[in-house]
């Protein structure tokens, strides 16, 4: 596993792309309200980058043998973990709702994602969005220079479970930056004290995945991409680009502080 170590001209692109992504995210709140499509909500974030002069990293993706991903974001409702697919879907009162951007401006890519209400949701739907935006901050505790990359999923998943929910293991965060995809893997549960150490100039994500019920997902077969929990149980998400720093660590896409 080979994790790219990022120069001070790459990291600057970077961060450029990753505050983008992250005022993407800012500019759909006004829009996320029931009786909205997610098919709407991708028009308009695609709008969005191309007036920044970005392009989506999602659009026309190829991965797992799955058909080209044909949205500018994912957005993922209620059940799906993650990689939902926009459609005709109609938004209603109390769903929740993830929306995960990842912008290419200049070559270089910033990756994150948020949970968004949409009217009046339950409570259940609340503390599941709180425990998992604190799992995202657990994980970023952990990122600093000589630490273990396995101690990030160590402390999410031992948080996750004590407020007695379960942490999908089949989708992980994943270097960034260079390409959309690149070493290290970043689970989200894993053995403390394990994986690569952490040096100054690595970028990756953290974006824990957390579910009411089981922790196990299925794909829908109509798109190839829409990962489901196998329950029914709700599922939230919230991602940061992360850059190792000298003594710590920059969130490169928390450009708003709301999550």
């Amino acid at each position: 596993m080979a994790i790219k170590i990022k120069n001070a001209k790459q990291i600057e692109g970077i961060r450029k792309s990753s505050r983008l992504a992250a005022t993407c995210l800012k500019h759909l709140e006004q829009y996320v309200k029931p009786g909205t499509t997610t098919k709407e909500l991708d028009k308009i974030a695609s709008d969005f980058m191309k007036e920044h002069g970005a392009t989506s990293a999602t659009f026309g993706y190829k991965g797992h043998g799955a058909p080209a991903f044909s949205g500018h974001i994912c957005t993922s409702v209620n059940d799906v973990i993650c990689h939902g697919v926009p459609n005709d879907y109609v938004l209603q009162d109390g769903d929740i709702l993830n929306i995960d951007v990842t912008t290419v401006l200049d070559g270089y890519y910033g990756d994150t994602c948020k949970m968004y209400e949409v009217g009046t949701v339950s409570a259940e739907a609340k503390d599941l969005m709180e425990v998992t935006k604190h799992c995202l901050h657990l994980g970023l505790k952990e990122c600093y220079p000589g630490n273990r990359f396995g101690n990030i999923g160590y402390e999410i998943s031992k948080y996750a479970e004590r407020q007695g929910y379960s942490v999908v293991y089949e989708f992980c965060g994943h270097g960034v930056g260079l390409q959309f995809h690149e070493d290290p893997e970043v689970s989200h549960i894993s053995m403390k004290n394990t994986g690569k150490r952490m040096r100054p100039g690595m970028i990756f994500t953290i974006e824990p995945m957390i579910n009411t019920g089981k922790a196990r997902s299925k794909v829908d077969k109509s798109d190839g991409w829409t990962a489901r929990t196998i329950d029914g149980g709700l599922s939230a998400q919230y991602e940061h680009t992360i850059l190792i720093t000298e003594d710590g660590c920059e969130a490169l896409t928390d450009v708003y502080g709301d999550f």
